[in-house]
């Protein structure tokens, strides 16, 4: 699969002879419909385990409902991105690993034969497994002893890591590797990505510009009507919303890491004005520019 560089996450893992990372993600104030995690991809493989109130993930073009205890698996290379449903608290748990982890087993014929063919991506795993495969609802508690053992960090603790995430892997080949066929990549699929990549970076590039429909419609070669559609297929978001979003987020970083009034950060993300900016700021963060920048400068 080829998606937009300007996507691409490089996820840092520090360990590299155990190249795995867990990331402990919390809202507290979680607002339905925003964004808990930002749309990109990366080379390596990432679990996702929900573990308190309830989310959509946009995994490879397709949403995913996550609620307590589910388990969603991304491919490695897969352009993913998520969102609240729910308001209040959040909370959810991404392990990041690389194929690298399960070299020491290169050489075992089973182990080539069960879980190879999912690491070099010849196979795909559902990425909701217990959608098909209702025993696959218990996978969570195997992942939350992991976590436990990355927190605790205790003795030798990167074999049991790998161990268990070896074992969750030979668990889902056992369940699905005797009923699946091939991948066969969407060539269509592949070309709508590389436009996608090229509209990615121009939207990132020119975020003060008037960005329309009909404007990025053009820019992939495309009828609105076909672009709003795959837009929403591979965002989860209208097209509008997505570049809202984008300009949120500038903000932010703007607040935090400048001096600019809030009046020249407006200018700098295409709001025409400091209310537009505020309007849209707290209809995505649930406060003002001025209060978010005031609450950053209070934690550091």
């Amino acid at each position: 699969m080829i998606y937009p560089q300007e996507l691409r996450e490089h996820t840092e893992i520090q360990e590299k002879d155990h190249p795995f990372h867990f990331f402990f993600n919390e809202h507290p104030a979680a607002k339905s419909g925003g964004m808990i995690l930002h749309l990109h991809w990366h080379e390596h493989f990432e679990i996702i385990v929900m573990q308190q109130g309830r989310a959509i993930f946009h995994i490879d073009s397709r949403p995913y409902d996550a609620q307590p205890g589910d388990v969603l698996l991304v491919p490695g290379g897969g352009l993913h991105v998520g969102y609240s449903a729910c308001e209040g608290e959040l909370a959810y748990l991404s392990i990041v690993f690389n194929r690298s982890l399960f070299q020491s087993w290169a050489h075992d014929p089973v182990h080539r034969s069960y879980i190879l063919p999912y690491l070099e991506g010849s196979l795909a795993l559902p990425v909701k497994p217990s959608l098909t495969e209702p025993a696959c609802t218990g996978l969570s508690a195997l992942l939350e002893e992991a976590a436990s053992e990355f927190k605790a960090k205790r003795p030798a603790y990167q074999l049991i890591i790998a161990s268990q995430l070896h074992m969750l892997l030979t668990l889902l080949a056992r369940t699905y590797l005797p009923q699946q066929t091939p991948i066969t990549p969407s060539k269509a699929l592949t070309q709508h990505r590389d436009r996608f990549k090229s509209l990615i970076r121009h939207i990132e590039a020119t975020l003060s510009d008037k960005h329309t429909v009909a404007e990025a419609a053009r820019h992939m070669n495309l009828n609105p009507y076909h672009f709003c559609k795959l837009f929403k297929k591979l965002t989860g978001q209208t097209f509008i919303e997505y570049v809202n979003v984008c300009r949120v987020r500038e903000a932010e970083r703007l607040l935090l890491e400048s001096d600019l009034s809030i009046t020249e950060i407006a200018g700098r993300i295409g709001c025409d004005n400091p209310n537009s900016l505020t309007k849209l700021f707290k209809q995505h963060k649930g406060m003002t520019p001025s209060q978010f920048r005031k609450r950053g400068f209070s934690q550091l």
